[in-house]
């Protein structure tokens, strides 16, 4: 676990229950012991910050250790809840894509050519500018000892234009929204569910970080002929892409479908993805 000093405390905290959790995961018998600095410094003018940091520490406290397996779902879920409980973005992504083999990301733009900031956030080598939620269902995967962008196999930056095309505001909510469905056997795409109005609604929550003069770009072949493609009739399963993922067999997993949305403005790149795995 790696704690930076200039870290807040609720940063320190998310990083302490994710370590924790992850070690749980693996197995270790030794338990991560909470880090001294966690404790309420009271330099936030409402307070909410340290409500939260002594909620989170309170229910912490109160699980009990054994048996481990339900220790490691009980750090789990409350590392969740207090991800969500910090902004209605992190609540969002969640809500809508945690349960989905998705890559979700932001990352700094630094470069005129955005694509070489997109690789970057697919490399994890470009942390979150404002400390938000990332899901990531590879970020402890082994494969990335030799494999760092794992799931992706990206092109260099000077082939993005060939593989990207543009995307009004709609297209990209409703493309972000097609991501809950299911590659294979989807019974209840979202133009069919009755929750397909908060579905949306997140996935305007989501797309809203990035501000109204945000552009959109997706690797979907139907917006190669406009930026309006109709996502939440064809659903996820009917769309075809140019494929940013690995083409190779690797923990008994073929990676073999992919729906990305690229949001690009001044200050930040958000990257999101639906990866189909068999």
């Amino acid at each position: 676990m790696i704690l930076h000093a200039d870290q807040s405390p609720l940063d320190l905290l998310d990083t302490y229950l994710e370590a924790l959790s992850d070690a749980l995961g693996d197995g270790t018998d030794a338990l991560l012991p909470i880090p001294e600095p966690l404790v309420p410094t009271g330099e936030d003018a409402d307070g909410k910050d340290d409500e939260l940091l002594s909620w989170a520490l309170g229910r912490l406290r109160t699980i009990p250790r054994q048996p481990k397996d339900d220790f490691r779902l009980e750090v789990g879920s409350l590392l969740a809840e207090f991800r969500s409980r910090r902004s209605p973005w992190n609540a969002a992504a969640l809500r809508l894509l945690d349960d989905h083999y998705t890559f979700v990301a932001t990352g700094p733009r630094r470069h005129e050519d955005w694509a070489h900031d997109v690789l970057a956030v697919m490399h994890r080598s470009a942390p979150d500018p404002r400390g938000w939620i990332r899901l990531d269902w590879d970020r402890t995967n082994t494969v990335r000892h030799t494999m760092p962008a794992y799931p992706f196999d990206p092109p260099v930056a000077s082939r993005f234009p060939n593989l990207l095309h543009c995307l009004d505001e709609e297209a990209a909510v409703a493309a972000l929204a097609v991501m809950t469905e299911e590659w294979q056997a989807e019974t209840a795409p979202v133009r069919s569910r009755p929750d397909r109005d908060a579905v949306l609604t997140d996935a305007r929550t989501l797309l809203g970080r990035y501000g109204p003069t945000a552009c959109y770009w997706t690797n979907a072949m139907a917006a190669a002929s406009g930026p309006a493609p109709d996502f939440l009739t064809s659903g996820l399963s009917g769309s075809r892409s140019h494929s940013f993922l690995t083409g190779e067999y690797l923990n008994g997993l073929d990676l073999l479908d992919d729906l990305g949305l690229i949001a690009v403005n001044e200050n930040e790149v958000g990257v999101f993805w639906s990866i189909g795995a068999y």
